[in-house]
């Protein structure tokens, strides 16, 4: 594991840092308003479990500055699992979702939009094209942004 150096200290990619953004109780009631989830305990679970896939899917200064940004549990749940060695792509995402949650691939999708359009908020523009730009294709509409394909290439899957 390599240590991103910054002015006074130094943090490995998967250290959760000390400041953090929102309220985590805040962030699962917009997840759970979002994705009309029944109770809080149930929109927390969805949210942990997405983010701790797209913490599979991130490295590097990204994965860092967006556990920054998130709520200290979030946060957490990001970093609680570590990379793989390629990052899946969007319908793989969504795949390894719904296997780690026992659903479908429509109540994934769901799952996973639900948090990430949360994830993108907190993140801001900059971060979200850069999460967006680091992932393989597939991602954008999880988190709420239009993907514009080019009219000679058709989109698998």
């Amino acid at each position: 594991m390599t240590a991103t150096a910054t002015p006074g200290r130094t943090r490995t990619p998967d250290a959760v840092p000390r400041e953090h953004g929102a309220d985590f109780r805040e962030f699962v009631a917009r997840v759970r308003a979002d994705g009309l989830y029944r109770s809080a305990a149930h929109a927390e679970d969805v949210t942990r479990t997405v983010l701790a896939c797209l913490g599979a899917q991130l490295t590097g200064d990204e994965r860092v500055e967006l556990a920054a940004r998130l709520p200290r549990e979030a946060a957490e749940a990001l970093v609680s699992r570590a990379p793989g060695p390629r990052p899946l792509t969007g319908f793989g995402f969504v795949q390894d979702l719904a296997a780690r949650r026992g659903t479908g691939p429509g109540p994934a999708r769901w799952d996973a939009g639900s948090v990430l359009r949360q994830v993108a908020r907190l993140a801001g523009p900059r971060l979200s094209e850069r999460l967006l730009a680091g992932l393989p294709e597939g991602y954008a509409l999880l988190f709420g942004v239009a993907q514009l394909v080019p009219r000679n290439r058709v989109p698998v899957g």
